[in-house]
Formats: C-alpha cells, structure tokens, sequence
C-alpha cells in the first residue's frame, strides 16, 4: 500500500505546481515526505523554488505597536476570518500587542501579564473564547528596538490602524530627522512586506536552509554532466543567488527594481544628511507557516481505495 494519499498528491501539487504523475512519482521515491518530495521535483526542475504561500493558513491579525524607540508585532489568531473583523476581537489584539511591550518576546510572559481591564491576558483570552464561540491563540511575539533612531510600522491592507494580516517593523538607527527616517522607513517596510526577506543579511540565513539549496543545487548541477570543477561553480553560483535573494540587505528595492537594499538606505542616509543603518526588522504574515486542516472527501474516498 502507498505510504502516501490522494490529498497528500492534491498537497504536493498545490506547494509546487508540478503534474499529478510527476507529484505521485516523487512521493512514491520519497516514501510519502512530502518536503523530500518538493526537493526531488526541484532537483528535476519540475517545481519553482519553494516559497511560503501567500495565501494564509490561519485566520486572526497580526498587530503592531511602537512606543519611542521599541516595536512589537504580535499575531493572535482565530478559526475564521469573521471573528478578525469582530470589534471586541480587535480591541483584544490591539491591548494585548500594546501590552506585549514590556513581556518581550515570550507568548507565555505575555499571557500572564496584567490586561488593561482586570485580570491577565490568559483570563481576557479565556473569556472571549467563551463569549466569542471561537478557539483563539496568541502565537508568536517579535521585539526590535534601536538606541537612537525611528521604529517605523507598516501594515499592508490594514483592517483598522495598527492590526492586519501582513505586519512590518523597520528599526533604522540614526541621529537624522526622524521624520525623513519615518519616511524611509515606509519605504522599506512596503519593500519588506512585498519581497519577504528570510533574514537581514546572508550570514543570518537559516544554515539548514542553505544546505538544502545546496544539496538540490548539487543534484541538479550533477545531472548536467559537465566537469566536477564546473558543477561546483554551478553549485556556489546558484546558494549565492538564493542568499542575495533572500537575504534583505541585498535585495533589489522592489519600487525602482535595480537599487539593492543596502544602497538605497546608504543614499537615505546621505539625503538626510546622518548615516543610517537598517539594524534589525520583522515581517509576520498572518498564518504564514501553519497548515490549516481542510476536509476533502472526495480524496478521502480515493485513498481508502488505495488511490
């Protein structure tokens, strides 16, 4: 019996585009691991590098809060888009992000600490479950501050100010005016929100990562047949492309489309007349990373038919 079903083959082609029989060929070599599966119809050429989609996996808002010269983003999530728009479910996210200032970046921390109105987080978040008739979660928190400087929000196709399913944080260190730094820093946090950077600079890239694109680099440059010599450039050339890619500092400003990051908040700094350094940013995307349980009947039936 295949170690795989109709939805995991259904799965497969939605995160990678390939054909049916190309997707079910690589979980039958895979055994059923649907992530080797991407990396073999990678290695073939069969799928685009694997990106996470844009298309949320979980409802709720993401929420962003600055208070002089710190930020945080917090996402809170929910089982339907319909609580997202409920008021009291807003009012939770923007006071809970509000308080989420001064927990740092612990969910549990934050859960524990004092609402605004009465009680703790934990208790308000229990209690709107109950009222709301929904599961509700506060997932994940992310802090950056600078010493001198502009921490600047940016919420792509907010819902209502500061709360959203994509969320933006650039912290620009600088003595310049911060007026032109809240301007940059809209700028880049659209740039952010767009081009979806893995993190700030190449070395900051997840290792394990890498050495996965440099494992299906090498298979694919091994299939060429060309000198080992050749085929390790071939390798170097194409992890070097997906770190300059990847990595924020060395993007291409998605607004002109040729300016790498780094250059455009170089020029910034000479146009407002004081160095300005990009130090540190934060990019939530509502459900990015959570698989969200769907039923499909028609694929349930065909796998216990061995399908």
């Amino acid at each position: 019996m295949a170690a795989f079903t109709a939805a995991d083959v259904k799965a497969l082609r939605e995160k990678t585009g390939a054909g049916m029989m190309d997707a079910k060929k690589a979980l039958e070599g895979s055994n059923g691991d649907i992530e080797a599966a991407v990396d073999a119809l990678r290695a073939k050429g069969l799928a685009t590098a694997q990106k996470k989609s844009s298309r949320t996996a979980a409802e709720g808002l993401v929420g962003l809060a600055v208070e002089g010269t710190k930020g945080v983003a917090v996402e809170v999530n929910s089982e339907t888009d319909f609580v997202a728009k409920n008021d009291r479910f807003q009012d939770f996210v923007r006071k809970v992000t509000q308080t989420a200032l001064n927990t740092g970046d612990d969910v549990e921390a934050l859960k524990n600490a004092d609402y605004p109105e009465g009680g703790s987080v934990s208790d308000k978040l229990t209690d709107n479950v109950a009222t709301i008739g929904e599961n509700q979660q506060i997932r994940r928190i992310k802090t950056v501050s600078v010493k001198n400087g502009a921490i600047v929000p940016y919420m792509h196709n907010a819902v209502a100010p500061d709360l959203g399913k994509i969320g933006v944080l650039v912290a620009l260190e600088s003595e310049g005016d911060t007026a032109k730094l809240e301007e940059l820093g809209k700028k880049l946090g659209m740039h952010i929100a767009a081009a979806f950077p893995q993190a700030l600079t190449a070395e900051g890239l997840d290792a394990d990562v890498i050495e996965r694109e440099r494992a299906i680099a090498r298979e694919k440059a091994a299939e060429s047949g060309k000198p080992e010599n050749v085929q390790e450039k071939m390798v170097e050339g194409a992890v070097g492309k997906y770190a300059k890619e990847n990595a924020l500092l060395s993007q291409v400003y998605v607004i002109d489309n040729k300016t790498p990051i780094a250059q455009v908040v170089e020029q910034a700094g000479k146009d407002i007349g004081a160095k300005v350094e990009l130090v540190d940013y934060v990019r939530f995307q509502l459900g990015e990373g959570i698989e969200k349980e769907e039923s499909d009947f028609a694929a349930e039936v065909a796998a216990t038919r061995g399908a």
